[in-house]
């Protein structure tokens, strides 16, 4: 009997272990779906006091102007530049889809040290962006207890790139904060309970857990950038500014100017890589007109704006759009059916009414 007791113990613990197991296995956390890569940003508060150069080291970004217009940060912050412990940041990375889900395009890797286990890493390194679980499944590692000191791993941060809702919109892995709730997260960043609650399978709002990982879509600027664009598609949320087309192009999304994206030549040189083949910036007119990229004309209740476009390995495309403001019969402004736009031998038509339609549905926005 003893002996049958003991047998039948030991089978509950391995049994309860194996259901444990299974328990903590994380499943996908973010959907997605998309056959494009795409931008997204993810929360990160460091361990310890940090630099902006060490925590791009961390997770592999390779562009300071890209890591400091995710955050905001003056156009001239150092990479030595101090960060502290508490100070909650934004890490711009690159994701790609994969069997419904959306992971860092195999960046970061992170170089194992001494006295590293993968629990150190996720929860302390990575501040709990992923478990080791993650990172064990997506690194092949059969025994999460058995890594060694310079292997690399790949740190699988979860994203997305699909629309929502019919919008395109950059997927943002919000660090939930002790005390937070779905509704305050909602408000602060102009999108429905629903909306997260779908997006996060979270069935019951008093579910949220912190430290949770949600993934919320910021809406995008408006734009005119073309498919064939090799920044396509280039988003940028509120409160955001990156620099495009080899580094030629400054754009920036601001609530205040209608959630347009708005773009000027940026005064920069294109960098020194074998990517890029051209030494000096291109010359940005819009044809058809005097105007340069970023500029604009009023007369009477038109507004006539040279836009950014895209870029390719010879050019950069500029985009010619009228928006007409006179008030139509209902008292809202009219839409001007001769407004277009051209981009070389390549053109472009762009009615006032896209951008009029642009600003009915992004206009009020304000992202926090």
């Amino acid at each position: 009997m003893a002996s049958g007791a003991g047998t039948m113990f030991f089978r509950v613990i391995v049994f309860s272990a194996i259901v444990a197991v299974c328990v903590a296995q994380p499943p996908p956390r973010f959907n997605c779906s998309s056959t494009s890569k795409c931008g997204s940003l993810i929360d990160y508060i460091p361990p310890n006091a940090t630099t902006v150069g060490d925590v791009m080291k961390l997770f592999d970004v390779k562009h300071l102007l890209s890591f400091l217009g995710a955050n905001n940060f003056p156009m001239n912050t150092s990479s030595s530049f101090s960060l502290p412990a508490s100070q909650k940041i934004k890490i711009p990375f690159n994701c790609k889809c994969e069997n419904g889900t959306g992971l860092s395009d195999k960046r970061p890797i992170y170089k194992v040290q001494s006295g590293n286990t993968l629990d150190k890493i996720a929860e302390i390194t990575f501040a709990r962006l992923v478990t080791s679980l993650q990172i064990a499944a997506a690194n092949g590692i059969p025994d999460p207890n058995k890594i060694e000191v310079g292997q690399e791993l790949w740190i699988p941060l979860p994203c997305s790139c699909d629309d929502v809702e019919g919008n395109k919109v950059v997927h943002y892995g919000h660090l939930v904060e002790s005390g937070s709730s779905v509704s305050a997260i909602a408000t602060r960043f102009n999108v429905s309970e629903a909306t997260i609650l779908k997006l996060n399978g979270i069935a019951d709002a008093r579910d949220l857990k912190a430290s949770q990982v949600l993934d919320i879509p910021l809406k995008a600027c408006s734009s005119v950038i073309r498919q064939d664009s090799l920044d396509f598609p280039f988003l940028l949320p509120n409160g955001t500014y990156d620099y495009t087309a080899n580094n030629c192009v400054l754009c920036e999304c601001d609530a205040a100017k209608n959630m347009i994206l708005d773009c000027k030549p940026s005064q920069l040189k294109p960098p020194s890589q074998k990517s890029s083949n051209w030494s000096t910036c291109p010359a940005m007119p819009c044809e058809g007109s005097n105007l340069l990229l970023g500029n604009s004309t009023a007369s009477g209740c038109s507004t006539t704006t040279c836009a950014y476009a895209g870029f390719s390995k010879q050019t950069i495309f500029t985009n010619i759009s009228t928006l007409n403001t006179c008030p139509g019969p209902e008292g809202g402004p009219q839409d001007n059916p001769n407004s277009a736009s051209r981009t070389g031998s390549q053109g472009l038509k762009l009615v006032g009414l896209v951008v009029f339609m642009h600003l009915l549905s992004f206009g009020s926005l304000l992202i926090q």
